[in-house]
């Protein structure tokens, strides 16, 4: 049990400093800035940021969560993305072994590096589209390039049929057409086209049909959460709420879950 409590400390700090770059490169991407050059600096009065002021969580809790020059509030996004990434690499660690079933070389490995790089992007595409209503290209074409390269690796060392990539192609063409039916009969008013770009390589994550639970999901808890603002007086039907995140949660849901609910649905109707 100490060893397991040292890991996950260990993996947590390791997550949160990973969080904490990955942070700053979205930042100044987003803002113009190069992110290759330059020292991390306050994003009010652009006083330099030592080194002991940029230790993951601990610096922000130190610094009661403000600029240590002009005491300005630290977004709380750092923190939120450190813990997040944390949190993760502590989550992969755990409960990747009930997940992380291939036994064969090299998937060994690549299985479980595989979900991590997953599970980092999908965690900055969540935080980005929730702070900046925006799915940048790049995350979303990274993530559709890890997708097809590990199915094309299953597929070239026989664990997937050549006959899947049929339903893979079938989940992606039913998820994005879909939503691109939704995007155009709003005008991009319901959901942006950077969710119909995003659902591209979701569903080649999930598959058919656990793909309908993603959606399902991603709709109803997206219309929870929106009835729940506007009920709290966060929102009107006037403003946006980003789905990103609710198209992920639903793609978590399907991937751990998404059997169950449909054998659930299908029950329901004596199938």
């Amino acid at each position: 049990m100490l060893t397991m409590l040292f890991v996950c400390v260990l993996l947590f700090f390791l997550g949160a400093a990973i969080g904490s770059f990955l942070n700053v490169v979205v930042y100044r991407t987003l803002s113009g800035e190069s992110w290759k050059v330059g020292r991390s600096h306050c994003e009010h009065c652009n006083h330099t940021i030592t080194w002991y002021e940029n230790i993951p969580l601990l610096s922000f809790v130190m610094l009661g969560g403000r600029c240590s020059v002009c005491k300005k509030p630290i977004d709380i996004t750092h923190p939120v993305v450190e813990v997040l990434m944390g949190s993760l690499f502590v989550w992969w660690y755990l409960v990747g072994s009930l997940f992380f079933q291939l036994s064969q070389n090299p998937f060994q490995v690549v299985q479980p590096l595989f979900w991590l790089c997953v599970g980092v992007v999908l965690c900055l595409i969540v935080v980005i589209d929730m702070q900046h209503y925006i799915i940048p290209d790049v995350l979303s074409a990274l993530l559709l390039v890890l997708a097809l390269c590990y199915r094309t690796a299953l597929t070239a060392a026989g664990i997937m049929q050549p006959t899947d990539y049929i339903q893979l192609a079938l989940a992606a063409l039913v998820g994005s057409g879909f939503l691109f039916i939704l995007w155009h009969a709003t005008r991009g008013k319901g959901i942006g086209f950077g969710d119909v770009k995003l659902m591209v390589p979701l569903a080649l994550l999930v598959g058919w049909p656990q793909v309908v639970a993603l959606l399902f999901v991603a709709f109803v808890s997206g219309a929870v959460v929106g009835v729940l603002l506007m009920v709290c007086g966060k929102k009107t039907m006037k403003y946006a709420v980003p789905f990103g995140p609710f198209l992920i949660a639903g793609a978590v849901f399907s991937l751990l879950w998404g059997d169950t609910l449909l054998g659930w649905y299908l029950s329901q109707l004596g199938m």
